[in-house]
């Protein structure tokens, strides 16, 4: 989209310098104009650098009244203001005079990104509003449709589209990521945009979803999509594993995973069941598969008591352990020899495997997720050394993205977790194996801080609540404090972007999805009014009904007859 800004080649001088600011990195300017110049617009000054003229990039933070007609003249409904400005020499266009603060960005170098020279503007420069084509070249590491993008949307403050904001897939998938919204902000429908992107011919990418809510079944929409077509043949895979799907080797559980399964249990019968799962990774060392029963023998070896005169006799705890492992046996997820989650099914370029898990209580969740984790961080690392071949199941020769929906539930903040410790693991080594992770939660103050810090990307949307605005401030520094204040002011599909992903943090404007969103709110009173009509009309068709009498029998000596 071209506009008047792009076509134009003079500069859009907006105001002048008046001096520095309250810190090292800040100017301030004057101006008049109240259309263009808005806190989070960028704009530029010239300042000679090595001999080279440099357009140092800024961010407007603040903006403050200093001159404006007297306050009467507004007070009074019955004066014009237009003919009080005509008659003190104001043009009423303008009449009010403001002073700008700038946070100094600095000119960007395609090598080195932006580079602040540390050269402040003489008072009296010439500050511009920096044009639309300016911006497409100097916020975006990669353009939009280029191998390795992905367009978000479009620059908040500009007309839509005319700045597409486009981010780096390989930094944002292998730095790791995070969406922080409150509820009803659009952070699942970003993810789906998200999503869509990796997906497109151009990235052709490797994603697993952990959907615990099923919202994210509309992306079977892309099958078939033309937008996702290629010359080549290319069109995009999408796996929907249902909670019927789901099969878990019990094999792949460690002891923790066992333990969170289980009911409530003694330190006693804890310690028995750790000892007998250590002796069954003894016994079955260089076997994949082991079952509920082989553990439960387990048990019994490991629960044996020697009495006074030398007998060997069978300890307490082994029946209450038993009793609880095998309800563990009738699980419909566990099992001994399926398993429909090894990371050979769920990866393969190209290919979004949707593990939804809507159905699956909380505890089963955790495992599940944490089963899976382990298991693929696994298989890169081993893959990555050599140590699989191509027909194992943990054979994984590409990089591979997971996006984990409601992550305050899997690494919450202060109380234990299955998935917490192997996210913390990922988050920390597998920027160098190539497993990447996108955390979305409603509640970054209840996400752990350690994993929320270690994701290099943000995209941060309407928050309200004053404590998860807080935690924003400590655990995401890159959006900087001063759009942070802009978070309660955001509506539904707004976004900070920030981090690695971008050259600079940017206000975004979410484009609109090419598959339907699965996440949408229910719509209360229109399904009560459907539910009364309907059953209103039932009770209409049944007043209508004929009703059958039956005839009066006739007697003929104390016989009936019809």
């Amino acid at each position: 989209m071209t506009s008047a800004q792009d076509s134009d080649l003079s500069p859009s001088v907006v105001g002048t310098v008046k001096g520095p600011g309250e810190n090292g990195n800040q100017y301030v300017f004057i101006t008049s104009d109240n259309r263009h110049v808005k806190i989070g617009e960028y704009v530029y000054y010239e300042v000679l650098d090595a001999n080279v003229c440099r357009k140092i990039l800024g961010k407007i933070s603040a903006r403050r009244l200093i001159d404006h007609l007297p306050d009467r003249i507004f007070a009074d409904t019955e004066i014009s203001p237009e003919a009080i400005a005509a008659l003190v020499g104001f043009t009423y266009d303008n009449p009010e005079i403001y002073e700008v603060a700038v946070d100094v960005i600095g000119y960007f170098d395609l090598g080195l990104g932006f580079m602040n020279p540390r050269k402040t503007p003489d008072p009296g420069a010439k500050v511009c509003l920096a044009d639309n084509l300016m911006l497409r070249q100097v916020l975006n590491r990669r353009q939009p449709k280029e191998i390795g993008s992905a367009h978000i949307g479009s620059l908040l403050l500009r007309e839509t589209d005319a700045v597409p904001i486009a981010l780096d897939v390989k930094e944002l998938v292998s730095t790791h990521m995070a969406i922080l919204a409150g509820t009803g902000s659009g952070k699942s429908y970003t993810a789906g945009v998200l999503v869509e992107e990796l997906m497109l011919p151009h990235n052709r990418a490797a994603v697993l979803i952990l959907d615990p809510h099923g919202e994210y079944g509309t992306l079977t929409e892309m099958r078939g999509h033309p937008k996702f077509a290629s010359d080549d043949g290319y069109a995009p895979k999408v796996k929907v594993l249902t909670p019927e799907d789901i099969r878990i080797r019990m094999s792949s559980l460690d002891y923790y995973d066992i333990l969170t399964l289980l009911p409530e249990m003694s330190d006693r019968q804890q310690s028995i069941l750790n000892k007998a799962y250590r002796l069954l990774q003894k016994h079955k060392r260089g076997e994949h598969r082991w079952s509920v029963q082989d553990l439960i023998a387990a048990v019994r070896e490991a629960d044996v008591q020697e009495d006074d005169e030398g007998n060997i006799k069978q300890g307490s705890s082994a029946p209450a352990l038993e009793w609880k492992l095998e309800r563990l046996e009738r699980s419909q997820y566990f099992h001994t020899f399926e398993h429909t989650v090894s990371p050979k099914d769920l990866f393969e370029p190209g290919q979004v495997t949707v593990l939804q898990m809507n159905e699956i209580n909380q505890e089963e969740q955790q495992v599940i997720c944490a089963a899976v984790l382990r298991q693929a961080n696994q298989a890169r690392m081993n893959t990555h050394r050599g140590l699989v071949e191509p027909n194992d199941e943990n054979y994984l020769p590409y990089p591979v993205f997971i996006l984990l929906e409601e992550a305050h539930r899997f690494a919450p903040a202060n109380e234990p977790s299955r998935c917490k410790a192997v996210l913390r693991t990922i988050l920390s080594e597998g920027r160098k194996f190539g497993l990447g992770i996108g955390l979305i939660t409603q509640r970054p103050g209840k996400i752990d801080s350690d994993v929320l810090s270690q994701c290099m990307s943000q995209f941060i949307m309407r928050i309200v609540n004053p404590v998860d605005q807080e935690s924003l401030k400590y655990g995401v520094e890159a959006a900087g404090r001063d759009l942070l204040k802009e978070l309660p002011a955001l509506t539904k599909g707004q976004v900070i972007v920030s981090g690695a992903c971008v050259n600079t943090p940017v206000l975004c404007k979410v484009r609109q999805r090419l598959t339907k969103h699965g996440g949408e709110t229910l719509n209360a009173p229109e399904l009560w009014q459907k539910h009364f009509q309907s059953h209103r009309v039932q009770e209409r068709t049944i007043e209508k009904a004929p009703v059958a009498i039956p005839q009066r029998a006739q007697t003929v000596r104390g016989r009936s007859i019809d």
